[in-house]
C-alpha cells in the first residue's frame, strides 16, 4: 500500500483543494480499448464542429489553477498547469496524442472535465507519496528526459516519494521514472482542483467517468479522495 497525504502547509494554504486518487491494481496495457477510443474521437469531433471547446484561462476551473500557481511563485503563462496545456494544444491541432490507453484515459477525462490528471505507476513509487513545499534540496528527472536532472525551487507545490520529485509545479510535468507505459499493471491516476465548493461534483464525477474506462482492463479499481479535513489515504 502507498499513501498519499497533503502536508499541512499545502492544506492550509488551499484549503479548498480536492484530490481523487483513482487505483488500478491488475491493469492490462496491451489489450485495445475501445471506450478510450470512442472518448477521444468524440471530443475531437465535437470540437471540430464547433460544439465544445476546451476550457482556456478565461474558465474559472483553469483561473484558479493559474492563481495558485502564482502564490507559489510559478508563472502559469509560461509553465501551465497540466489541463491548460492539454487544452491549448488540443485546441491548436484538432486531436489529443495518443500515448498509451491508460494515459489516453485520464487525458480524455481531464480536457472533457477541465481538470488536471496525471499519474504514477506504484510499482516504481519509493515509501509514501506527498503534497508539499519544495524545500530546494530535491531532484527531479523530467518525463522523457531521464538523463536530465532539474532542482525545484524553494516553495514549489510538488509531489514526492522518499527519493525524489515525482510531479513538479503541483501538477505541471511529471517524471521519468514513475511514468505510466503499457506495462503499468498498478497505477494511481490523480484528479485536483482547489476550488472544490464550486468544483468538488465535476471532480467527483470525473473519477467516476475514469474508473468507467478503466474498470474494463484492470482487476479492481478504487477512488480515494484528499481533502484538508482527510489529508491522507492509503492506496
Amino acid at each position: 500500500m502507498t499513501t498519499f497525504r497533503i502536508s499541512p502547509a499545502v492544506a492550509d494554504a488551499f484549503p479548498d483543494s480536492l484530490i481523487a486518487v483513482v487505483t488500478a491494481t491488475g491493469l492490462r496495457g496491451h489489450e485495445p480499448w475501445p471506450a478510450t477510443t470512442a472518448a477521444l474521437q468524440d471530443l475531437e469531433r465535437q470540437l471540430a464542429d464547433g460544439s465544445w471547446q476546451p476550457a482556456d484561462e478565461t474558465d474559472p476551473r483553469i483561473a484558479a489553477w493559474h492563481t495558485a500557481y502564482r502564490s507559489f511563485g510559478t508563472n502559469p503563462r509560461r509553465i501551465r498547469p497540466s489541463v491548460d496545456a492539454l487544452g491549448r494544444r488540443l485546441a491548436k491541432k484538432g486531436a489529443l496524442p495518443r500515448i498509451n490507453p491508460a494515459v489516453d484515459s485520464y487525458n480524455a477525462v481531464s480536457v472533457r472535465h477541465g481538470l488536471p490528471a496525471g499519474a504514477f505507476d506504484l510499482d516504481h513509487v519509493t515509501g509514501d507519496v506527498e503534497i508539499r513545499y519544495a524545500d530546494g534540496t530535491e531532484t527531479f528527472t523530467p518525463l522523457g528526459e531521464p538523463g536530465t536532472t532539474e532542482n525545484p525551487k524553494a516553495g514549489e507545490v510538488v509531489y514526492t516519494d522518499t527519493t525524489d520529485v515525482l510531479t513538479r509545479h503541483w501538477n505541471h510535468r511529471d517524471a521519468h521514472r514513475t511514468r505510466v507505459t503499457d506495462d503499468s499493471t498498478h497505477v494511481a491516476f490523480i484528479l485536483e482542483t482547489v476550488h472544490a465548493a464550486r468544483d468538488g461534483h465535476l471532480l467527483r464525477t470525473a473519477a467516476g467517468d475514469l474508473r468507467e474506462l478503466l474498470a474494463p482492463h484492470t482487476g479492481q479499481t478504487q477512488v480515494h479522495y484528499l481533502t484538508r479535513e482527510q489529508a491522507q489515504a492509503e492506496a
